[in-house]
């Protein structure tokens, strides 16, 4: 048989890489596969009509496109909240059920004449909310007697002698200033508001000598309506010691932005009446007494805890 090769098969064979004599792979083809492999890159494009899933294809360049809705892959950080917040509160409410505190027989809501109109009972609610600032409960229900008593409307107060007004609501704090307060704001509502109070926060909030507290207050005590949580020094305090913020407050608007951040609004009529009660009795502002109280082992700032919770 003949041995004779043709000459394609000799061009062919001349063509052929020559044998390296170095350590190169033996299968440069798979090499480069595999290379081609790692550059692989991934790209992710939104798709108006996304289907609720991942699907891809292969483009000549070796790259994957996937598509995915970019709302379904972004997640929300859950709401925060304190953990035991709920059972704490529970527990207030026991505490408080028996409605003896000052607030209860002399807050802002028990200020008020009872032969009067029901636009001169919001002026009666606002002026307590005046006079309550830096005062204690019972001296600011004793000067609401009195105001009551002499007669208690915007027209009267606008009238009234500057001197003559100081002596009816002395001794309340900074009753000097509250003075000059009452009378620009009697002549405010005479001449604006046909007597009556503001239905808004920012009217009230307007009113010389009216801070956000009082305003939250008046809107749930003479309006009825709760657009947000009336926090004084009690509340304040409190929500500080059981770690109802993120992080410690000083001021108290700033508390209030922290709790409606998360609090159910719900909760937010109750909440100033509770706390503030039990900021009376039970979680003083020196001294508290964490021995009476239910909390006093879920509560972080408490002094007395017992052994197995310590």
């Amino acid at each position: 048989m003949s041995t004779v090769r043709s000459p394609y098969f000799k061009r062919l064979r001349s063509s052929a890489p020559k044998k390296s004599k170095s350590n190169a792979p033996l299968t440069p083809a798979l090499d480069s596969k595999k290379a081609k492999v790692t550059r692989t890159k991934v790209k992710l494009e939104p798709q108006d009509s996304f289907s609720g899933k991942f699907t891809g294809t292969k483009s000549n360049s070796h790259e994957t496109k996937a598509y995915v809705n970019r709302k379904e892959v972004k997640q929300e950080n859950p709401k925060w909240e304190p953990v035991l917040w709920k059972k704490q509160l529970a527990n207030i409410r026991k505490m408080r059920q028996s409605k003896d505190a000052p607030v209860d027989t002399m807050g802002c809501e028990k200020c008020k004449g009872e032969n009067y109109s029901e636009k001169d009972k919001r002026f009666h609610t606002l002026v307590s909310l005046m006079l309550s600032s830096q005062t204690k409960d019972q001296v600011t229900h004793a000067a609401m007697l009195r105001l009551i008593e002499h007669g208690l409307t915007a027209e009267t107060v606008s009238r009234i002698p500057d001197e003559q007004l100081g002596k009816l609501i002395y001794p309340v704090g900074f009753w000097k200033k509250k003075v000059i307060y009452l009378k620009k704001t009697a002549h405010i509502l005479k001449e604006e508001y046909d007597g009556d109070i503001p239905d808004d926060i920012d009217g009230l909030v307007k009113l010389p000598g009216v801070g956000p507290k009082m305003a939250y207050l008046a809107m749930t005590c003479a309006w009825n309506k709760v657009v947000g949580i009336g926090v004084d020094v009690h509340v304040h305090r409190i929500a500080n010691r059981l770690k109802w913020v993120k992080s410690r407050t000083k001021l108290p608007e700033s508390t209030r932005k922290e709790l409606e951040d998360w609090l159910p609004q719900s909760y937010w009529r109750e909440v100033n009446w509770l706390l503030v009660g039990f900021g009376q009795q039970i979680c003083l502002p020196v001294s508290p007494r964490c021995s009476d109280c239910l909390n006093k082992d879920i509560c972080p700032s408490s002094t007395a805890k017992t052994k197995m919770h310590k």
